[in-house]
């Protein structure tokens, strides 16, 4: 079982920057990838970014160039950083464990909201 605990949601002007984290818990492994979903109002779940234990990475078009996704192993943590905030990317932020084979989400936060005031 995995655990994971997101923070550093909020809201902020549009223009501006947060600073996501997930902390995991509980039995985790450094080589699984881990990611970000996001969930807008009336929209569907989608992929923000996505890292793998090696650092590869991969991102919505929508955030690349604004957003980077990080993690450090020893301390079970992964972060999203979020500049240039605007209006549409307001929605719940996840945190994603992904199974061994980094093709299936296997556990998710309990999420934190992202709000950008125009």
């Amino acid at each position: 079982q995995v655990h994971l605990v997101e923070s550093g949601g909020g809201l902020v002007q549009a223009g501006g920057s947060l600073r996501l984290s997930c902390a995991a818990s509980g039995r985790i492994f450094s080589l699984n990838a881990m990611g970000w979903h996001r969930q807008a109002p009336g929209k569907q779940r989608e992929l923000v970014a996505r890292m793998t234990s090696v650092g590869s990475t991969n991102y919505a078009d929508s955030v690349k160039g604004r957003f980077t996704i990080s993690r450090d192993n020893a301390k079970g943590t992964l972060y999203l950083q979020m500049n240039s905030l605007k209006p549409e990317d307001t929605a719940v932020y996840y945190c994603n464990y992904y199974n061994a084979l980094g093709t299936t989400v296997e556990y998710w936060g309990q999420g934190t909201q992202v709000t950008v005031s125009s």
